[in-house]
């Protein structure tokens, strides 16, 4: 009997996941544990193995290509069996062979077009009657203030889901609110060039945008490919994780009221305790204490007395946690990850030096489980490696802080009417000043600060 596979769900908040490699050919015979392909998140890799063993019948989608998760990839069965019953983009097209009238025949067509068109927003309105659109994509879209009428449905019968919304938040077509409904008079703004705010199109853009350009699109093909034969240079298409990456950050600095603080603290304390476990950690069990576990403890203890940044900024509303759950900044080849050390206010500081571990580790492998990605209440990112002294972290939101750590520099100070030195490191504090002032945000700073400078009295709480 033929079986079919299906794209794995993983994690709760993963809706599709894109084909890297198939390891094995339509016709091949596999068996039960075989590696049948390999797909990735905007986040980390995975293998899928066989499951049953057989025919490979039929592959339904290929190399690159994103399949919502839970569809039929492929089928495993036996010689002469038929694999078209599994076959999701045949699924479809039978739908449309038989409408129950006219009408409905019109938008099964319509629905099919959209499907087979490449992710890019739509140059035209879709008709406001014939819009399907999800409670969370329509909220998205609002917040971000897009008209979800030129979003492009990727989500099931054609419905405009989240990833939707960003795309098209992501492509351009974000108006100012007078703009936006000025819009809905307009059938085309491919060729509108944005002169607000933060990228915006404003009311004088869509006037434009009703008269007709005098530059035809037989000159401007011509003028680039003048441009593209003069000019040497490389294109690469973005990862996923890197356009993640990008919309987090765009979306992070356009949404929220960034502002940081930068102190510094004498490391003294941290460092001669960091020597000694390193000495002692065989006989005593310990991991190998990196300064920034020592850091990341440091933080899960000082939270839970300023809450306004173990929390999440709701636009209407403050979610307040009663755990610290500490993301924290991971270097990869893919590109930047954070994993989250969940209740880390009630771990050791020897359990959290040794979760960290095994998080980053599973982040440079590109095996994390999308979960661990998410949940955080506070970032912490590390730049000291680097021998950088200051910089300026971009937020998570909806979390409210994230604390940059610097390197190590000596600096001069009077004592006793001498002149010594000491090593000093950078700390950098951004926090949304919508959720917080920043007196509440330097009194954070500060109790870090006197509790990293000493620490074994913390270790003592």
């Amino acid at each position: 009997m033929a079986t079919p596979v299906i794209m794995p769900k993983q994690g709760q908040t993963v809706e599709s996941c894109i084909i890297t490699k198939w390891h094995k050919k339509k016709g091949e015979r596999v068996e039960a544990g075989d590696l049948l392909f390999s797909y990735e998140t905007d986040k980390a890799s995975f293998d899928e193995e066989a499951k049953v063993s057989g025919i490979l019948l039929d592959i339904f989608f290929e190399e690159g290509e994103e399949v919502p998760v839970l569809t039929n990839v492929a089928v495993i069965g036996e010689e002469n069996e038929d694999a078209s019953l599994y076959n999701p983009k045949k699924v479809s097209d039978n739908t449309a062979a038989v409408p129950e009238n006219a009408e409905i025949s019109n938008e099964v067509k319509k629905e099919e077009d959209v499907s087979q068109e490449t992710r890019k927003p739509k140059e035209s309105l879709q008709s406001s009657e014939r819009i399907k659109i999800s409670p969370r994509a329509k909220n998205l879209a609002e917040k971000l203030n897009v008209d979800y009428r030129f979003a492009t449905p990727t989500g099931p019968e054609g419905r405009i889901i989240e990833r939707d919304i960003l795309e098209l938040f992501n492509s351009g077509y974000v108006f100012t609110s007078a703009a936006k409904a000025e819009a809905k008079e307009v059938g085309n703004l491919k060729d509108v060039e944005p002169s607000g705010i933060g990228g915006r199109i404003t009311t004088s853009d869509v006037e434009k945008a009703k008269e007709s350009f005098k530059i035809q699109k037989s000159d401007i093909e011509l003028s680039a490919q003048i441009i593209k034969d003069e000019t040497e240079y490389e294109e690469a298409p973005l990862s996923n994780i890197r356009k993640t990456i990008a919309k987090a950050m765009y979306l992070s600095l356009t949404t929220t009221a960034q502002l940081t603080l930068h102190t510094s603290f004498d490391a003294s304390n941290i460092l001669e305790f960091r020597k000694r476990v390193k000495e002692n950690r065989e006989k005593l069990g310990l991991e190998d204490i990196t300064i920034n576990d020592i850091i990341l403890f440091a933080v899960s203890r000082v939270l839970p007395k300023h809450k306004a940044l173990n929390a999440h900024f709701l636009d209407d509303k403050m979610r307040y946690f009663k755990n610290v759950h500490l993301g924290f900044a991971v270097d990869t080849e893919r590109g930047l990850m954070v994993p989250t050390i969940f209740n880390s206010n009630k771990k050791s500081l020897n359990q959290i030096s040794k979760e960290a571990k095994e998080l980053a580790e599973l982040c440079r492998k590109g095996t994390i489980n999308p979960d661990l990605l998410k949940g955080a209440t506070f970032t912490v990112t590390n730049l000291g490696s680097f021998e950088i002294e200051g910089f300026t972290p971009v937020l998570n939101p909806p979390q409210t802080g994230i604390l940059g750590v610097n390197t190590i520099v000596m600096r001069a100070k009077a004592q006793n009417g001498q002149i010594s030195y000491y090593p000093a490191m950078g700390l950098s504090l951004t926090f949304d000043h919508r959720a917080l002032d920043g007196a509440d945000a330097a009194r954070f700073l500060q109790d870090l600060k006197k509790w990293l400078e000493n620490f074994e009295l913390l270790l003592a709480c």
